[in-house]
Order: structure tokens, then C-alpha cells, then sequence
């Protein structure tokens, strides 16, 4: 789905933001990418729909290189929410920031209502469709922007800190839509600081580190390498750092992202001794 070939990027005035990246993306994946402020996520996300061009390298999104497109051509793929919801919102009223896109996608008027109804629904927001979205707090903002993705219903979703200015209980509702568009077959590439949302929801992680890529693997393995972590000032999900402690005396507790997981290593090691103790 997405092809990153020995990118490398650095603005005008000649300073290095990302060097020599590579990695793909599969259909279906779902991918956190982490690293500590000013490492390039942000950079390295706004290459997905070409807003930014490699200076090197090459970028391929659904088979088309994004240094021949425009970002445009490129929306019917890829849906991005920016960091920041009022980089992107411009529309007088909700209604019409959510409708918007799919207006744009040559759609009967029936199938646009359709999608902003349901879209707004999604992220609570069917109240405040008549409203100026500007006067709405910053949470709700970050929710018109998604739901201006959704009603897009694009293959491809990149956000970019999508919990931004929500609650811990909007988070996690937010991050739950996204694991069902997931499940749908909509691939997902995510840039957050939480690695406890990293953890619950990520099948991937990619780290970058000073505009490389420092790991690339599956989220458990990446977070069993606390020592690489640190070179980023990110750590491990708290209950994985206490399977880590534990493994002194467990070896068997290398497979622990949440209290589920935890709970279930413990009873199976006990299983297992009273096992021995009885035979």
C-alpha cells in the first residue's frame, strides 16, 4: 500500500529533517509512528498525500508516486487529519466541513447527506451541525476534522495525534472507530505520544530517531527494547515495564502490553508450577 524507498527530505534552507528511510506498508496494516519531538513524524506523514516532496527517494501510495502527483488526486486515498484541527477546518458549519470532501467526489446529493449524517454520528457530533465549528472547543474541532476523513471513507487513514485535545475516555472513543475502520480494511498509519494507546491499539511500530529509522518491528517486540527506546526518551507502556522487572525471576513474561496480558502470563506460570509440584 505504501512503498517508502531511500527517502530523504530537507527544506529549503538546507537543513536534514529525514535520511535514507525505508520501509512498506501492507494493505490492512496497522501502524503507530513514534519518536521523540522534531524527529520527522510529522514530516515523514505529510509525504503519504504529498504535501511534502522527497528530496531523494521515492514514496508510492497505492502504486502511484507521490512525486508525480498532487495531494488532490491523492485525497480518494488517503484521508490525513493534521495534528492541529484548524490547519484544516475552513468551512462555516460542521455540516459543510464534513460534507465537503465527498461533495468533491462527484457523489449524488443523497449519498454526501448520507455520509455527513453518519459521520457526525460517529464522533458525536449531530448536534452541532448547524454550528460554526471555530467556536466549538478544541476536542470537538479534532473531531469535525475526523469526521471529515470518514465521510471520505478513504483506504488509506493518517493521523496524525488524533487524540489530541480529547479526554482520556474521548481517546479511547476515538481510537476505537479507528480500530473498527481497521477491522473494515482501512490501513491505518498513527503518530502519537501515548505508548499506552500504542500498545492496546498497534499491530506495528515504526521509531524514528534524528530522521531514521531506529526500529521496525511488531509492537511487543518493539517495546521488549527498552534500552533502544531510551535513545528517544520514549519508555515501554508502565505494565510492560513491571513484566520486564519481573522477568528476572519469569523469563517466561516477554509477551505483556496490558494488565490482560499480565494477569493471564501469571496464571499460566502458576499453572505450570503446580503442575510440576503435582507430577
Amino acid at each position: 500500500m505504501i512503498k517508502v524507498n531511500d527517502l530523504t527530505f530537507q527544506y529549503p534552507n538546507g537543513t536534514p529533517v529525514l535520511r535514507q528511510i525505508n520501509f512498506h506498508i501492507r494493505p490492512g496494516e496497522f501502524v503507530a509512528l513514534i519518536g521523540q519531538n522534531g524527529t520527522g513524524k510529522t514530516t515523514l506523514l505529510k509525504h503519504f498525500n504529498a504535501l511534502l516532496k522527497p528530496s531523494s527517494g521515492s514514496v508510492q501510495v497505492a502504486g502511484i508516486d507521490t512525486r508525480k502527483s498532487t495531494t488532490g488526486e491523492l485525497a480518494k486515498k488517503v484521508g490525513y487529519l493534521f495534528q492541529n484541527p484548524d490547519h484544516q477546518i475552513f468551512m462555516p458549519t460542521v455540516e459543510k466541513e464534513i460534507s465537503f470532501g465527498p461533495g468533491n467526489l462527484h457523489l449524488s446529493k443523497e449519498e454526501v447527506k448520507a455520509r455527513t449524517l453518519e459521520a457526525a454520528s460517529q464522533v458525536a457530533l449531530s448536534e452541532y451541525l448547524k454550528e460554526n465549528p471555530l467556536f466549538l472547543s478544541k476536542g470537538q474541532r479534532q473531531r469535525v476534522a475526523f469526521a471529515s476523513l470518514l465521510s471520505m471513507k478513504p483506504e488509506i487513514m493518517v493521523l496524525d495525534e488524533p487524540t489530541t485535545g480529547q479526554d482520556y475516555q474521548e481517546g479511547i472513543q476515538i481510537m476505537e472507530m479507528v480500530k473498527k475502520l481497521h477491522y473494515e480494511g482501512h490501513t491505518i498509519i498513527f503518530v502519537t505520544h501515548d505508548m499506552e494507546l500504542v500498545a492496546r491499539y498497534a499491530q506495528r511500530v515504526i521509531v524514528l530517531n534524528r530522521g531514521q529509522v531506529l526500529l521496525d518491528a511488531a509492537t511487543r517486540e518493539v517495546f521488549y527494547h527498552p534500552e533502544e527506546l531510551m535513545k528517544t526518551n520514549l519508555f515501554p507502556p508502565q505494565i510492560a515495564q513491571l513484566a520486564q522487572k519481573l522477568k528476572t525471576n519469569r523469563p517466561d513474561l516477554d509477551n505483556v502490553l496490558s494488565v490482560e496480558d499480565l494477569y493471564q502470563e501469571l496464571i499460566r506460570l502458576e499453572e505450570d508450577k503446580a503442575n510440576v509440584c503435582c507430577g
